[in-house]
């Protein structure tokens, strides 16, 4: 069930490190022996990976301190996504415009001529730019014919949709905090796994330990990740293995969110109030921090995530819920957003298959059988499918569904429709925004692709009986908690 990754080597290490920090957490051996953790991967007296054994062991080091939900250095910061320096020196690309071969030494010499900086000379038959100079502007390589001047960027900072990622004067990632809207996409795109994010698997796997009610819910994106035999029964056997008391689909959170969300926008739409939906908790930091003159348009209603943690916690307070799923931004959710009654601990797939090795679990394949959502629940991680599931809603309690709704997919679109609805001049009523392109089943911490998973994905949800979401919600208490901020 390996990932097929271009980044093999780092998620190999990645989890290595998590699985033995799982093994010692369940032996409650982790805080006497975790130092020995860098010497045991890495051996030596051979580098496998950097320059030298101290700075791999270094690397696992700080990754152990991320495992443990710490930063990994001694600067202390709120943020899940943290950058491990010593991981981060090795990157050798500085930010900005060089001539490459391509270059012809011509005559014209647009490219200086183009240069309002003095940046550019031309000597030995080719031109040369002064990175002391250049203020990246790009004039240079419009003008070039040969397209012989191209823009250098580091990884971390091109796949940043919010430019949050800055080098400090030793040429090290920073993140600003105040920008950064935790979506993850910087973890994946390094490809010196300098970037990461905290983990809560030692807060889990104490949990379990301890003997509290542990409840893994697994996200709407899970189904179909982990191929067509692999079901919701399989994941409830798998949990029920690890030492989880109990397992719930959060399809039917989506069901719960649909629900409510249609209520507000039914509201909304009769006063002529634009709204953008609540579910994607990267794209409300992105709301909070890049367009805070319309926070006050996004829904109050929960996520999926945290309808069924609220509702596990109106049966029984004691109750420790966990989320599984494909998001960095979940965590940020969970430990971020200080909403009542949320997950308590967030898992990507990788972390909790980690915690699923320590204890020699594998997910088997199982029959079907097993549904607690409607299949507009089951959809909520596909980009388009919250909207599916508020219209189906409005039109099963009777509500106006002409009404048009911006469904934004990737923080391009979201950009563009949040900037129409802070100028006033938004066409649609309202606005569905997801970060990550396709939704949450492309999430950063996904197993498969999008489209490698999307015919298991269509399979499975395929399998599902036609309940209606509010024929659904009939089986449920739903004056036990609330379904808002």
């Amino acid at each position: 069930m390996s990932r097929v990754s271009d980044d093999a080597t780092i998620l190999k290490i990645k989890h290595e490190v998590l699985t033995e920090v799982a093994k010692l957490a369940f032996a409650g051996e982790l805080e006497e022996k975790k130092e020995n953790i860098p010497f045991d991967m890495i051996p030596g007296p051979t580098a496998r990976f950097r320059c030298c054994i101290y700075k791999e062991r270094e690397i696992i080091r700080q990754r152990v301190r991320l495992a443990e939900g710490k930063c990994p250095g001694n600067k202390e910061s709120e943020n899940v996504v943290q950058v491990i320096n010593s991981a981060c020196e090795e990157c050798p690309i500085s930010s900005g415009y060089v001539v490459t071969d391509l270059c012809q030494g011509c005559l014209a010499k647009s490219c200086k001529q183009a240069c309002n900086f003095g940046a550019i000379t031309v000597g030995n038959g080719r031109s040369y730019i002064d990175p002391a100079k250049c203020k990246s502007c790009g004039k240079c390589a419009e003008a070039c014919a040969y397209s012989a001047i191209v823009k250098i960027q580091r990884p971390c900072m091109k796949s940043c949709p919010v430019g949050a990622m800055e080098m400090d004067e030793n040429g090290v990632c920073q993140i600003d905090d105040e920008k950064c809207i935790r979506c993850g996409q910087c973890i994946h795109a390094c490809p010196f796994g300098a970037v990461a994010s905290k983990a809560d698997v030692v807060d889990v796997v104490n949990a379990i330990r301890s003997g509290k009610k542990v409840v893994a819910m697994l996200a709407p994106a899970g189904e179909g990740q982990f191929g067509p035999d692999i079901t919701m029964a399989s994941w409830r056997t798998a949990m029920k293995k690890v030492g989880f008391a109990d397992f719930v689909e959060v399809g039917l959170g989506g069901d719960l969110t649909a629900a409510f969300e249609a209520e507000e926008w039914a509201e909304g739409f009769k006063e002529g109030k634009k709204m953008t939906t609540s579910c994607c908790p990267a794209f409300v930091n992105y709301i909070r921090k890049h367009f805070p003159e319309v926070a006050g348009n996004i829904s109050t209603t929960v996520s999926p995530m945290c309808a069924v943690s609220r509702m596990l916690k109106a049966k029984d307070p004691e109750t420790v819920t966990v989320f599984v799923g494909p998001c960095i931004a979940k965590k940020s959710e969970a430990h971020e957003h200080g909403i009542e009654g949320n997950a308590d601990y967030v898992l990507t797939f990788g972390e909790i298959r980690a915690i699923m090795r320590a204890k020699g679990v594998e997910l088997e394949p199982e029959a079907n059988t097993s549904q607690e959502a409607s299949v507009y629940g089951k959809r909520f991680g596909n980009g388009g499918g919250v909207t599916e599931a508020v219209l189906e809603c409005l039109k099963e309690t009777g509500e106006n569904t002409d009404i048009k709704v911006a469904r934004c997919s990737g923080i391009a679109e979201c950009k563009k429709a949040l900037t129409l609805l802070k100028i006033g001049r938004l066409p649609e009523d309202f606005i569905e925004g997801m970060i990550c392109e396709g939704g949450c089943v492309g999430g950063p911490s996904h197993h498969k692709s999008a489209q490698a998973a999307k015919k298991d994905r269509d399979k499975l949800i395929g399998e599902a009986d036609k309940r209606g979401v509010h024929e659904n919600l009939s089986n449920y208490d739903l004056d036990s908690f609330s379904m808002h901020r």
